[in-house]
């Protein structure tokens, strides 16, 4: 019987199987897989897909355990066990506009983002009424086209904010790589699952 794992592809994957050397696992295997989306391992089988998916193959059983980042936990909340943050991938999600010196703000601000649930609940709690405007590919052209008066996105660095004219005017929430994991698989394999999440994060910081 094998742990299965899915992992977030691109720099989450990347960051994850560099961490995962650290601890002494043999990552060989994965490092020239070329466009394969499942590996096996002496020990495990990991598969490649998009952090949303990756939640909902966790969730369904499909995976024993998640690599992904908060912000898919945050957006979506799928019913998945949320084992520990992990030392990688950390990030914030962050208000950002273009920067008006003298201008009034508008009374109901129009907000783009990929991440709707997010940004509602944010805004609720700062008792502000907003129009939001969901989109998938790059928000930062919003506010730029007239689209959106401000965005909600991940941001790292602010490089591509900085670059297109925008600041941060609000963090709203520091996030980073989780550890997640299918709640029966937590007790059908807790024999071969425990010792992976203990050489993952120390036994104290399990929660």
């Amino acid at each position: 019987m094998k742990i299965c794992i899915a992992l977030t592809k691109g720099r989450l994957e990347e960051q994850f199987l560099n961490y995962f050397r650290t601890l002494s696992y043999n990552i060989d295997p994965l490092v020239n897989k070329g466009r394969k989306l499942s590996v096996e391992t002496e020990n495990f089988q990991f598969i490649f897909a998009k952090g949303v998916d990756v939640a909902t193959y966790v969730e369904h059983g499909i995976a024993d355990i998640g690599i992904i980042g908060e912000d898919i936990l945050l957006e979506y909340q799928p019913d998945v066990y949320n084992l520990l943050p992990l030392p990688f991938g950390k990030c914030r999600f962050s208000l950002a506009e273009q920067e008006k010196k003298g201008v009034k703000r508008k009374q109901k601000r129009t907000i783009a983002t990929k991440y709707p649930n997010v940004t509602t609940d944010f805004f609720r709690k700062k008792g502000e009424s907003v129009d939001i405007v969901k989109l998938e590919g790059s928000v930062e052209l919003a506010p730029l086209l007239g689209l959106a008066d401000a965005i909600v996105d991940i941001v790292e660095t602010g490089t591509t904010l900085r670059e297109n004219g925008l600041i941060v005017t609000e963090d709203i929430h520091w996030i980073s790589a989780r550890c997640i994991a299918n709640r029966s698989s937590l007790k059908i394999k807790r024999e071969l699952i425990t010792p992976l999440i203990e050489a993952i994060v120390p036994k104290e910081e399990i929660r």
